[in-house]
C-alpha cells in the first residue's frame, strides 16, 4: 500500500491536470448542447490554439498567460466563422453532414499544419517551466497551479454566461427546442454559430494554461479530445457540472493510473471508466433519462 506522501501529490496532479481537461470538455458539452452533434474538428482546433501560443511566444515573446486576450477572441472569432461560413452551408440542416464536415475542417486543420510546421514537437522556455511550489508533502510544478486555478476561473465565467445572460438565456432555448425559440424571435442560426465560437474559445484559453508545462505537434488534439469524449460522456451529455465533476475526476483516475500501472499504461483507467459508464449508466452522472 503505497504512503500518503505518494498518494496526495499523485491526486493533486491528477486535480491540476483534470481541470484543464474540464476546460476543453466543456467547449465540446456546449458545441453538443445546441448543436446536438459530435465535435470531430474539437482536437484538431486545440491544435490549431496551441500553435497560436507558440507563434506568439517564439516570435514576438509574449507570455502564453498574457496571450489569452489575444487567443481566446481569436479562436471565438475562428470558430463563429467555420460555423456560419462552412458548416452551416455545408451540412445543409442535417446532422449527419454536420459530423462530416467537423471530421473533414479536422483533417484539413491537421495536413495545413503538417505543411506549415512538419512534424516536429515543440515546446516553449519560460522563467517559471520548472519552478514548483511545496504544497504539504507535494512538489507540484507551478504551471500546473496556474492552469488550475485558470481553468476553473473559464470554467466558472463559461457557467455564468450560460446561466446569467441573455446570451445563455437564447443559447439554452435553442438547445431545448429549436423551433420554439425561432418563433420566439431568437435567431437561430446566430445562437449555433455564437456557441461554435464559446467552445472554441474554451480551448483557446486552455491552450494557454496548457503550453508552458506541455508541447504542440500536429497530432497533440488527438489525445485529449479521446478524454474530452471520455469526459463528456462520463459527466453526462450537455452537462456543465458533469463535464467540470467529469474532469477533475478523470484527472485523479489518469495520474492514480500511471503511479499504479506507469506511465505509458495510465489512461488504461480512463478508457475503462468509459467502457462502464456506457454499459451501466449510460446518461452519465449528471444525465438524465431519456
Amino acid at each position: 500500500m503505497l504512503s500518503f506522501d505518494v498518494l496526495f501529490p499523485s491526486v493533486l496532479n491528477g486535480l491540476t491536470t483534470g481541470a484543464v481537461y474540464a476546460l476543453v470538455a466543456l467547449g465540446l458539452t456546449l458545441i453538443y448542447g445546441v448543436l446536438h452533434i459530435v465535435n470531430f474538428a474539437h482536437g484538431a482546433a486545440l491544435m490549431v490554439a496551441l500553435y497560436a501560443v507558440w507563434l506568439l511566444k517564439t516570435h514576438l515573446g509574449i507570455d502564453p498567460y498574457l496571450a489569452l486576450p489575444i487567443v481566446v477572441p481569436g479562436m471565438f472569432a475562428l470558430g463563429y466563422l467555420l460555423q456560419r461560413v462552412v458548416i452551416n452551408r455545408a451540412s445543409h440542416g442535417k446532422d449527419e453532414n454536420i459530423l462530416l464536415v467537423t471530421l473533414g475542417l479536422s483533417i484539413v486543420m491537421e495536413n495545413l499544419a503538417l505543411m506549415a510546421f512538419k512534424s516536429d514537437t515543440r515546446t516553449i522556455d519560460t522563467p517559471y517551466t520548472l519552478t514548483t511550489v511545496a504544497i504539504g508533502p507535494a512538489m507540484i510544478a507551478l504551471p500546473k497551479l496556474i492552469a488550475f486555478a485558470g481553468a476553473l476561473v473559464a470554467s466558472a465565467v463559461l457557467l455564468w454566461t450560460v446561466q446569467r445572460t441573455d446570451l445563455g438565456r437564447a443559447i439554452r432555448a435553442v438547445a431545448k427546442e429549436k423551433q420554439g425559440a425561432k418563433l420566439m424571435g431568437i435567431d437561430v442560426d446566430h445562437v449555433y454559430a455564437m456557441s461554435f465560437g464559446i467552445g472554441l474559445a474554451c480551448l483557446g484559453a486552455a491552450a494557454c494554461f496548457l503550453l508552458p508545462a506541455y508541447y504542440v505537434n500536429p497530432q497533440v488534439g488527438g489525445g485529449f479530445v479521446l478524454v474530452a469524449f471520455t469526459i463528456v460522456v462520463l459527466g453526462g451529455m450537455g452537462s456543465f457540472a458533469g463535464a467540470l465533476v467529469g474532469g477533475l475526476l478523470i484527472g485523479v483516475v489518469e495520474s492514480l493510473g500511471g503511479l499504479f500501472l506507469g506511465e505509458s499504461l495510465g489512461q488504461i483507467g480512463i478508457f475503462a471508466i468509459f467502457i462502464a459508464v456506457l454499459l451501466f449508466r449510460p446518461q452519465g452522472l449528471f444525465g438524465a433519462r431519456a
